[in-house]
This record gives structure tokens, C-alpha cells and sequence, in this order.
């Protein structure tokens, strides 16, 4: 199925040849037959303007225009349609018809677009669709897409896509995206987005997320995410989050949080959390139901009812609803359930007795 991105390239081939008054069906019909039958079924007259090209070659080396069917050398058309196999220089005006059939293996050129079922080699136009895979080097002011694979390197001035996987190098001015995963360095001045799993280093100048897991580093200016799993670097303006789990560096200007868990090291300006959360926190405001580490949590730590903390936590309220493993430095302690030390200017442990339940200073209870 053709992608989102190759109709988007398809379109807007249709737009510019409708600017420079060249119209697919005329212009191919320039490379047909010199006259056609008076009367024919809308298919024989496809295939009578289709079907036209002139070979000048030995054993199908050489030099083809029109639509060759197998040409190891160059080949010169306006638009490709059947199955044709071209092992060389492709050069076309427009997008093949479709369904697209064609191999082009070496480069295939787009004055103003170019595409075939499968290109390996180099691909370069204004516009560039591939019906199935596209492997090697493809370079575009304006966008390529491929239906299943795009892999080698991607340039591409707006944007780049696949329905499945996209591998290797790409770089888009505004988006990049695949409907399957990516893998390597990703970049992409607006975002960069996967329906599955992204891993190597992805650049997103607003957004980067996945709605499986991201592995390596991670760099979105205003958000990253994944729907499962975040492994490795993560680096976002104002927000950092997963579905599931968060392991690794996570550094975010607003917030950083986990619908499972946090893990490593978390730093925000703001608020880090999660129902579980192991390592060193850095916030403003921190939390968790099962908490392991070191927080420092200038304005406010928050244990929830029935959780437990173990460790090191120093905030100015440190919020212990469950049981509290270790030492809070604050001005204000509560512990509903102390095992430990608490060292501030009001201390509340549940599990003391009398007076000693509310101290100020020090409080403790083995």
C-alpha cells in the first residue's frame, strides 16, 4: 500500500506539472505511438501510449527511451509503467503509474520526480516514491517515502517516511517518521517519530517519541516519549516520559516520569515521579510509591499511603505516608511508619509513642 508520504510526493508532482503546463496523461501520450486507433477501450489506450520506447542497444546494453522494459545502461523516460528493470542511470519526468513495478538498481533521477517499486543505489529528484523499498542514497529538496523500507542515507528538505522501517541515516527538515521502527541517526527539524521502536540517536527539534521502546539517546526540545520502554540518554525542554520504564539519564526542563518505573539518574526543573522510582533524583518536586535512592528534592517529597522509601531524601517537606528506610533532612519530617533517622525543624514519626511521635530536631525509631 502506497504510504501517506508517497501520495503527499505524488501530489505534489501532479501540482507541479499542472504549474509548468505538463500534464502526465499528455505528456504521455507525447511519448506514444506517432497516431492511435480512432476508437479504443480505455485500457488498450493505456497501454498503447505506455507501451512506446526506442532502443538503442546490443542484448539490452545500452541506451533506452520511452518505456524500455530492460535497459543495462541509461534509460530516458516520462513516466515508467509495467514491470521494467533498469541497471544503471534512470532518469523520468514523473512518478511511475501505479501499481509500481520497476527495479532500478544504480540511480534513478526525477526531473522534476522519480520512483519505482524497489530502488538500490542513488535516488535523487525533487520528489521521490518508492511503491516498496528504497536502499541507498536518496536526496531530496522535498520529500521521499517508500511503502515498506527506506535503509543507507536520507536527505531530505521537508520530509521522509516508510510504512514500515526506516534504518541508517536521515535527515529531514520537518518531519521523519515510519509506521514500523528506526534505527540510527535520526533527525528531524520539527520531530521524528516511530509506531514501533526507535534505537540509535533520534533528534526531534520539537518532539521525538515512539509508541514501543527508544534505545540510545534521545534529544527532543520540547517533549521525548515512548508508549513502552525508555532506555539509554534522554534530553527534553519540557517534558521526558514513558508508558512503561525509564532507565538511564533522563534530563527534562518541566517533568520526568514513568507509568512503571524511573531509574538512574532523573533531573528536572520541576517534577520527577513514578510508582516506582530507583536511583538519584534531582527536582523540585519528586515522588513515588516505592522509592530507592537519593532525592533531593528541594521544595517537596511525596511517599503515597501504603509505599515505602529507602535511602537518602532531603526536601523541604518530606511526605512519607508508608514506611521510611533511612534518613530525611527537611524542615518539616513525616514519617507514618519511621526506620530510621529524621533530622529537621519539625519531625513526625506514626510508629513513636507519646511525645515522641512529634519532635523537633531529631527523630528516630529502629
Amino acid at each position: 500500500m502506497r504510504t501517506r508520504c508517497g501520495h503527499l510526493i505524488f501530489a505534489l508532482g501532479t501540482a507541479l506539472g499542472a504549474l509548468f503546463g505538463i500534464a502526465p496523461p499528455c505528456a504521455a501520450s507525447l511519448l506514444a505511438q506517432d497516431s492511435l486507433p480512432p476508437e479504443r477501450s480505455t485500457a488498450d489506450s493505456s497501454a498503447a501510449r505506455h507501451d512506446w520506447h526506442l532502443d538503442l542497444a546490443v542484448h539490452h546494453v545500452g541506451v533506452g527511451i520511452g518505456n524500455s522494459p530492460d535497459i543495462t545502461g541509461l534509460r530516458l523516460n516520462f513516466r515508467d509503467d509495467g514491470p521494467i528493470r533498469v541497471q544503471g542511470v534512470n532518469v523520468t519526468l514523473w512518478t511511475p503509474y501505479e501499481p509500481a513495478q520497476g527495479v532500478v538498481r544504480g540511480v534513478a533521477i526525477g526531473l522534476p520526480l522519480t520512483g519505482a517499486r524497489h530502488i538500490a543505489g542513488v535516488a535523487a529528484g525533487i520528489g521521490i516514491d518508492a511503491e516498496r523499498d528504497l536502499d541507498g542514497l536518496a536526496l531530496t529538496p522535498i520529500g521521499v517515502g517508500a511503502g515498506h523500507r527506506i535503509r543507507g542515507v536520507t536527505l531530505a528538505g521537508i520530509g521522509a517516511g516508510s510504512g514500515d522501517n526506516v534504518s541508517g541515516i536521515a535527515l529531514a527538515g520537518l518531519g521523519l517518521g515510519s509506521g514500523g521502527s528506526l534505527s540510527g541517526l535520526m533527525v528531524g527539524g520539527l520531530g521524528v517519530g516511530a509506531g514501533n521502536d526507535m534505537t540509535g540517536i533520534i533528534v526531534g527539534g520539537i518532539g521525538a517519541g515512539a509508541g514501543g521502546n527508544v534505545t540510545g539517546l534521545v534529544i527532543g526540545g520540547v517533549g521525548a516519549g515512548a508508549g513502552g520502554n525508555i532506555t539509554g540518554i534522554t534530553i527534553a525542554g519540557i517534558g521526558a516520559g514513558a508508558g512503561g520504564r525509564v532507565r538511564g539519564v533522563t534530563i527534562a526542563g518541566i517533568g520526568a516520569g514513568a507509568g512503571g518505573s524511573l531509574e538512574g539518574v532523573a533531573i528536572s526543573a520541576g517534577a520527577a515521579g513514578a510508582p516506582r522510582v530507583r536511583g538519584l533524583v534531582l527536582a523540585t518536586a519528586a515522588g513515588g510509591d516505592r522509592v530507592t535512592g537519593v532525592i533531593l528534592a528541594p521544595a517537596y517529597f511525596r511517599v503515597s499511603r501504603g509505599g515505602r522509601f529507602v535511602g537518602l531524601s532531603a526536601s523541604a517537606f518530606n511526605y512519607v505516608k508508608g514506611a521510611q528506610h533511612g534518613l530525611t533532612i527537611g524542615i518539616f519530617n513525616f514519617a507514618h511508619e519511621l526506620h530510621g533517622l529524621q533530622l529537621g525543624l519539625l519531625n513526625y514519626a506514626g510508629n513513636n509513642h507519646g511525645l515522641l511521635r512529634l519532635v523537633p530536631l531529631v527523630n528516630a525509631h529502629r
